[in-house]
């Protein structure tokens, strides 16, 4: 049997639910998925292979108009996105009626590649809602398969799994069979714990605040890991440390249980809090974390 490989490429609205499609693909945690938009600020790939196949898939940033210069490298991603896929898959929500950029939709619609359309979930409407909305994309993107799921239900998920892998072009395999990810672990300690930030801090702050994990040692039984959490201003410090430093300690006990149960043993986690002055405007900073390649 000929062994088939490519890159499957998600894009969408914030908070239309990639993240949770591609983890249900994936069967790991690799996104972090919280309800603020913006969560996912890199291209992640997700690896997922069969004895005759190798699904490569790729969750990105949401589209938005970006309004400072970290946004347009998140952007940066998606673009690319579109430049090496073999299939794309753009995901909706029930009731959306089309993305926030014009030139973004336009390379949907005019793609030589096989489209997936997505109607994600579906389990927070009713029939009626979902035929106007297949009958809308129908017409809107005709070029594309259209499915109707529930990434977090995982109802409808499997089918478009399968129908991914009839697409996907015959190829050997592009990396190690039993890799799942391109990212460093150092790069999941930084999300872990960016995860707790947007899920406990409102407004400004979580956007505000990127992590350095500065030592990562991994010993027999445990892993002792030591992370800076940078802001931009020092009120943000404040903040994110809380009162007798009760807030830093909450977000380092939650990251640490996650840590633990992303590496399968023991961790030992410091953090601290410095200012890194308007960071998100600043192309070698960015560059630093990842973000200007």
């Amino acid at each position: 049997m000929n062994h088939k490989a490519g890159f499957v490429n998600i894009i969408g609205n914030p908070n239309v639910g990639k993240s949770t499609l591609m983890n249900s693909f994936v069967g790991e945690r690799l996104s972090i998925i919280t309800s603020k938009a913006q969560t996912t600020r890199h291209r992640i790939l997700g690896i997922v292979n069969g004895e005759d196949f190798q699904m490569i898939l790729s969750d990105t940033p949401g589209i938005i108009k970006p309004a400072y210069q970290l946004q347009e490298s998140m952007m940066d991603f998606v673009k690319s996105a579109f430049e090496d896929a073999d299939v794309l898959i753009y995901i909706v929500e029930l009731g959306e009626k089309g993305l926030k950029d014009d030139a973004f939709f336009n390379k949907i619609t005019n793609a030589n590649i096989p489209v997936l359309l997505l109607i994600n979930k579906i389990d927070k409407g009713n029939e009626a809602l979902l035929k106007e909305a297949m009958i809308f994309w129908t017409e809107k993107v005709s070029n594309a398969n259209i499915f109707a799921i529930s990434a977090l239900e995982d109802f409808g998920v499997k089918e478009v799994f399968q129908k991914i892998i009839a697409l996907l072009p015959e190829s050997p395999a592009f990396y190690p069979k039993d890799q799942l990810t391109d990212k460093p672990e150092r790069f999941f300690v930084n999300e872990i714990i960016r995860e707790k930030i947007l899920l406990h801090y409102k407004k400004e702050i979580p956007y505000s605040v990127e992590i350095d994990t500065e030592e990562f040692f991994e010993e027999d039984t445990i892993i002792r890991m030591r992370s800076i959490i940078m802001v931009e201003r020092d009120t943000q410090k404040g903040i994110i440390i809380g009162h007798k430093g009760s807030a830093l300690k909450r977000v380092g006990v939650e990251a640490r249980k996650d840590l633990e149960k992303f590496f399968g043993k023991q961790v030992h986690l410091e953090l601290y809090v410095k200012v890194n002055k308007n960071w998100r405007s600043n192309n070698q900073q960015l560059k630093r974390f990842g973000y200007n390649q």
